[in-house]
């Protein structure tokens, strides 16, 4: 047990898909403007890429790996990623018709989203078991929701701001971002993946 909280820890952390691998910036800089908008991003990428991970796993060892396929990993996982996002909004919209109505325009945003597909990779080429290659997705998803929650936050702090004129806006956002790309280094070594 304590394995799969260094893994949730490290891909939340340590090896952060947006600030250190810099995979999923669109949605990083296009859904952080409030922290609402950013929460709800973040549970919906949370359940996509947790389903992805599971699923992407499964048709990897499963039917891949055994037919000597790997080399559609990569259209395989597409697909995967497609059918775990059309999955979790028709789940969200069975389940809880209010977290899908709170969640609804960010679903299919996912779709576009390259951590996804990074987590799908990545998990692959490490040779997880499934129990830790659904923890890695958590970890991943944590850690996209975590980033994309301080950022917004820091983003409605900037508005009230006296920032000069040419670094207004996405200047600023960018400056940022990378301020705190900076400071997830600073977990590097923690945990090693």
């Amino acid at each position: 047990m304590a394995e799969l909280m260094l893994v949730i820890v490290g891909a939340a952390l340590v090896n952060n898909f947006v600030l250190v691998q810099f995979l999923g910036l669109c949605p990083f800089m296009g859904a952080s403007r409030r922290v609402e908008g950013a929460l709800g991003m973040g549970l919906a990428t949370g359940l996509v890429l947790t389903t992805a991970s599971g699923i992407s796993y499964l048709v990897d060892s499963l039917l891949l790996i055994p037919l000597e396929l790997e080399y559609l990993r990569l259209l395989a996982f597409i697909l995967v990623i497609g059918a775990a996002v059309q999955l979790t909004e028709q789940m969200t919209r069975k389940l809880s018709p209010l977290l899908h109505r709170v969640l609804g325009l960010y679903i299919p945003l996912i779709a576009s989203n390259c951590a996804v597909l990074g987590v799908a990779l990545l998990n692959s080429t490490a040779n997880r078991s499934l129990i830790a290659a659904l923890f890695y997705g958590a970890g991943a998803a944590v850690g996209f929701g975590l980033v994309l929650a301080l950022l917004a936050g820091l983003r409605e702090r900037a508005e009230g701001a006296d920032v000069p004129k040419p670094f207004q806006g996405h200047a600023i956002a960018f400056i940022t971002a990378g301020i705190m790309s900076l400071a997830f280094l600073g977990f590097t070594g923690f945990v090693r993946l």
